[in-house]
Formats: C-alpha cells, structure tokens, sequence
C-alpha cells in the first residue's frame, strides 16, 4: 500500500527515468549475450566429416581447411574466390539426408558440394569438391595455398623449380607448349596433378575448362574460363605423408598397361644405342647432308665413340625425304611398306643408328600440303576452322619455325593413316631405328581463340597424337606428353640454356623429378652444355658439370662433341661417363623400370622419398635418388668445389663411391669436397 502511494506521487521526469534505466539494462544485457556467442563460437566449423580426415569451413577469410584427424593436423588451405566470404554456411545444409554430401548455395553466385569418394588406395581418404555457376558471370577460383606446404607437380615452366613454390606464372590456360616461343607459358609436359608436403593431391578432371596462376610463395590458383559458367570439380585425396601419397597414384588410365620403350637406347644390349649425337653440319641438299653425316660417324670412329645413334633434325629429314624414291606418294596406300620387305639401311651412319625428326605440321606452300589437298578425302587432313553452315571447311593456319604451316587434323582416321604410314616409309627408306616427333603440344584453336571440337579442348590433340603415335613401336619419341606416361615412348626434354641458371644447368635436376614424378620416366635431357644460346658451348666447367649429371638419366644426348669444345681430359671423361652409364646407370633403370610397371613409382627420386616427414627435404633441388638405393648430388655452382649434401632415411647407412666413407642418414654432410672431375654418388 505504501509503495502504491509513492508511486503515484512520483513525478513523471522520474517515471521516464526508471523507464529508460530498463531499456538500457535490457540492451546491454542483449548485447552481451550476443558478445558472449560470438566469442564462444568456432570461427571454423567442420561441415563435413570422414574416417581419417575432415572439411572445415573458415568463417573469418571464407576458406575450406583439411585436415586429418584424429590429431586435426592441418593439411591444406583452401582461398575460396568470387562467393561472399564473411557468409557462414547454415547450420543445416541441403544434404542433410546424406551423411557423405554437404551441399550450400550462395544465393546467385555459386553452389558449392562436397563429397566423400571411394579412395584410390588404401590408406587414403578422397573428397571431391565441385563448385557450380549460378550466373554466366561468375568465375570460380581457388586458391591453394603455400603456406607450410611445399608443391610438387603441374606443368614443366622454362626455368623449372622443386618445388613449385617459388615459381611466378600469370592465369593461363593449364596447356602444353613449346618454351622455345613461349617462354612464359607452361612446358610441353603436364598433368592435372598437385602433390602437397603434408601429403595431399589436388586432381583435375580433364574435361574442365581449366586457368592456373602460380603466385610465388603464396599460392596456386585453379579458375574457370570467365563468362562461360563452366563448372570447376577436382579431387582432394589425403595419405599419411608425402611419399604415401606419391605411391598411391595410379598414373595410368584404368585398364591400360604400363609399357616400356626401346631400352636399348639406353645402352644396355649391343649394339649400344646410347649416347646421342645431334648433327648439325649442312643441310643444303641431300649429298651434302649425306657426306656430314659420314664425316661425323669418321670423327667419332676416330675419337673411340663409335656406338650410339645419330640424330638428324626435321629439316634434314625433309631434304632426305624429298630425294628418297616414292616421297611424293600422298594416299596411305600407296606408303603402307609391305611387310614382306626387309628394311636395307643405307650406309649414312654405320656402325651407328639413325634417328629422324618429323612433325605434325606441313608448310602452306610445301609439296606434301598442296598435293594433300587434291581430292574430297585428303581435304580433311589437317586441322580446319568450324566452317559455317553451307559452307566449305578452311585449314587452321599457324606458325611452326616461322613458317605458316598447317596441322594434321588428329581426329581423322584418314588423315592419321596417312600420317602413319608416310612415317612408317620413310623410317624404312632412310633406314632410321628411331623416329622423333616435335611439335607435338599444344592447342592450336586456343592459340588462335577459335573454338575447338570437343575432342581437341585442352589438352586433347598431345593425348590423341600421342596414342597414335605409339602404334609405330617403342622407338618413337615425341616432344611432349599429358595422360601418356604409360605408353612405350620416349619423351625429349625442353632445350636448356647454355648457362647456370635454372633456365640452365640447375633447371636440370628440378625437370629430372618432375618429368619422373608424373610418370614420364624414359625423357632424353637436352645435349650436354645445353641448345639454346647459339654458340658452341665453350666453358669447360659447365660441359663436366652437366656431362656428370648426364651419366645418370636415361639417355645421354650429345650436340657440341667433347673434342670441339673442350681439353683432351674431357674427351677422356667423356669415354669414362658413358661407360659407367652402361655398366652401372643402366642396370639400375631396369631394375626399377620393373617396379615402376608394376607399381607406378617414379625411377627418378626426391629427397623425401626417404624421409617424407623431414622438412628439409622437402626443398631440395639439387639432389635425386635413383630408386631407393643411389644418391646423385652433383655440383651446380659456377667454380664451386664443394656441396653441402642431404643423406635421406634416418636409420640408412651410405657409402661414398670415391672415398669408400660411410654416413649416417637422416644427416646433412657440410662442404663437402668434389674436384671438377668428381660427382659425389652414395649407394645405400
């Protein structure tokens, strides 16, 4: 009754008072709920989950993360591009009904899924990610990034990196090419294919319309094409560490075999067929052509190194072709060689092989191409413009060795028959063992920004030519290779600087583990010294250096021979390097070109293939394994006499081919001594 009475006798200043004293305690208590929460809640939240690992979302910068678990140790980072990134996903997504799914749409942009798949091995835990337009304006991208993680894989680039973490490339079609006239785009040897330190791979469809960036030291970028709302799917596959996910590559096509090339151009069964010797003498006519090539085999006869095959170029093949009997036969039945026929070799390089070069492309004003276009048939012989409706097909020109040329057209089974079979005769005319092919990548419609059959998109014309290829037998070479490594070829490497730089000699060992590690085992390297730069190389020092490297891979390749270029010591080194590549290199790659069949490993090794969890090796470039048990660590510093060297493995024990020391592994070995006539090897 009395708090009645007081009340009543208030005036209204303090009844507004006491009012707004309530809105404000109501406020500041709403506040600091909310506070409360924002605090206490996750700023990631797990949106899908798995046996051996998980996907989170990142609320603050809008980033998938991976990790494994039960530890949660990070594997990978995610930068989600083109979609709000400070909007959290709800807390229910749209694949509730399927513990596998989480599915969530930003309203216009995008939808995002993600998906548990069946692993490729065990061990492993795949994710499949796929990103889906909602307006024809949207570019998807995503960035990976390189923080804590070292990345294997992707394309070759001119001055080739390992890892890929210090190269810089702008948003480019994810497309072979030829270095040699696009310096800054991406090399003939690719594959859809990342391989992280923490033990992660990123795979890409080859059906995806697909731009990489690579931004040094920060990330990679995967993006569609903008304004064609083309969606964006990979794969995310975990393993244990890097090794572990390295093994669980397939890298063959379900149901294809593994199959090896020629492995007598190793050198392992006589005749030996290694090394190489380029020619570069004249090629004025087919007679002086003819009289090079002898004086070459006489001067090599006469320095003892008469074993090995003689590489003629492709315009040294051309001349020969046009003066061989029958080389103006155009019609496939008219250049298929009865089998009955021996092959009868013309004496141009004996004791030696022959090796020719040819290529796709034919001049628009060369014989072949315009008796090509004679008849309904051979029309459709090289690559052409979609032709309009009504109209007749016109022929895709481009620039091959500046000249314009046309390209054959690889989705004709005419065309191809024709191709094959002139390679075929004129293997068997200029009596060669081995054919190479050059030109072999790249996208000539994306060149020119015309639109490609959907057979040709991407990387489709290397993939075709190469199945092709392959049908004239294991002693074929190409120039470059995506989704092929498990046909009988060999592949040519890029040409290398005459320096040393890694547009040089330490580009070398960086392309070694990358070609092996996409599965391109059997490449031939660049000549010793290096092609590009013109002049004969004439620094001794860069000669020996990269001979030594040399010894170990496949095949050796000569362009500058040792008694031009350089001292008498190092022809007599030359003689040494070639037989230790015959007696004890060789052996090896056998060996391991087994395992490699039947296990998909790569014969070229790095560090961290014996020690996937040390840190330190998972940077080093100038070191390679052949298989488990030799390590190369050569020198690659101009007047540099010493190295330090990475034993990997903890728990192995290695021995040192020139002083006969043994070291522990897992352990790096300082300044350690190698006189210019020296390449440190260790055999475990």
């Amino acid at each position: 009754s009395n708090w009645t009475m007081g009340l009543r006798e208030m005036t209204e200043p303090w009844k507004g008072a006491v009012g707004c004293l309530g809105v404000a305690v109501f406020f500041a208590m709403t506040i600091g709920i909310i506070s409360w929460q924002a605090l206490e809640q996750s700023p990631e939240e797990w949106v899908l989950r798995g046996r051996d690992a998980g996907m989170l979302w990142e609320r603050g910068r809008g980033a998938l993360l991976l990790r494994a678990l039960p530890a949660g140790r990070p594997v990978l980072a995610i930068a989600v591009g083109s979609v709000p990134a400070t909007e959290p996903p709800p807390p229910r997504d749209r694949c509730w009904h399927d513990g596998g799914q989480f599915c969530y749409s930003w309203e216009e942009d995008a939808e995002l899924r993600l998906s548990l798949e069946p692993p490729a091995a065990p061990g492993t835990e795949c994710y499949g990610v796929r990103w889906t337009p909602l307006r024809p304006d949207v570019t998807l991208k995503d960035c990976f990034s390189m923080a804590n993680v070292s990345w294997y894989g992707g394309p070759s680039i001119r001055a080739q990196r390992w890892p890929l973490n210090s190269a810089e490339s702008p948003a480019q079609p994810l497309v072979s090419g030829d270095l040699s006239t696009h310096p800054d785009g991406f090399g003939p040897v690719l594959e859809r294919y990342f391989l992280g330190s923490t033990g992660v791979t990123v795979t890409v469809a080859p059906d995806v319309s697909l731009l990489l960036s690579l931004e040094s030291h920060r990330q990679f970028c995967l993006e569609t094409p903008a304004g064609r709302a083309e969606p964006l799917h990979y794969q995310l596959c975990v393993s244990a560490d890097v090794a572990a996910a390295r093994r669980h590559r397939a890298g063959a096509p379900a149901g294809a075999a593994r199959t090896l090339p020629d492995t007598a151009l190793l050198g392992n069964f006589p005749p030996c067929r290694s090394p190489i010797w380029r020619y570069h003498g004249p090629e004025g006519s087919a007679a002086k052509i003819k009289r090079g090539l002898r004086s070459l085999v006489r001067r090599l006869k006469r320095h003892r190194l008469q074993e090995g095959v003689v590489a003629l170029g492709e315009r040294g093949t051309a001349v020969l072709a046009a003066a061989t009997p029958h080389s103006r036969l155009s019609r496939p039945q008219d250049l298929v060689p009865s089998e009955r026929r021996r092959r009868q070799a013309p004496a141009l390089v004996e004791p030696l092989e022959l090796s020719i070069t040819l290529s796709p492309y034919a001049s628009v004003t060369s014989p072949l191409f315009l008796r090509s276009l004679r008849g309904g048939e051979a029309a459709g012989y090289w690559l052409s413009r979609q032709p309009r409706p009504g109209g007749s097909s016109i022929p895709l020109l481009t620039t091959w060795k500046g000249q314009l040329c046309a390209r054959l057209n690889v989705t004709s089974e005419a065309a191809l028959r024709w191709y094959l079979a002139r390679a075929r005769h004129l293997r068997q005319a200029l009596g060669a063992t081995y054919v190479a092919f050059e030109g072999v990548e790249g996208n000539s419609f994306l060149e020119q920004d015309v639109p490609a059959p959907a057979e040709l998109a991407g990387d489709g014309y290397t993939e075709v030519l190469a199945a092709a290829l392959a049908t004239l037998g294991n002693g074929t070479i190409i120039s470059a290779g995506t989704r092929s490594s498990h046909l009988p070829l060999f592949v040519q490497m890029s040409p290398l600087c005459s320096d040393w730089s890694h547009a040089g000699l330490k580009g070398l060992i960086p392309s070694v583990l990358h070609y092996s590690l996409l599965g391109y085992n059997f490449f031939i390297p660049d000549a010793v010294g290096g092609s590009v730069a013109g002049a004969t190389p004439r620094d001794t020092e860069l000669f020996v250096r990269w001979l030594q490297i040399v010894t170990f891979l496949p095949v050796m390749a000569f362009g500058t021979p040792p008694w031009l270029c350089c001292d008498a010591w190092v022809l007599n080194l030359t003689r040494q390097c070639i037989q230790r590549h015959r007696d004890f290199v060789v052996p090896l790659l056998l060996k391991y070109s087994e395992e490699w069949q039947s296990l998909g490993y790569p014969i070229f090794r790095p560090a961290w293939w014996l020690s996937p969890t040390d840190p330190v090796a998972f940077t080093i470039e100038d070191e390679f394994l052949i298989g488990d048990e030799v390590l190369v660590a050569p020198i690659t510093e101009k007047g540099q006499m010493w190295r330090d060297i990475y034993l990997p493995g903890e728990g192995h024990l290695w021995l040192d081919t020139n002083t006969a020391r043994v070291f522990d592994g897992g352990t790096t070995l300082r300044n350690y001594s190698a006189s210019l006539a020296e390449v440190p090897v260790f055999v475990k």
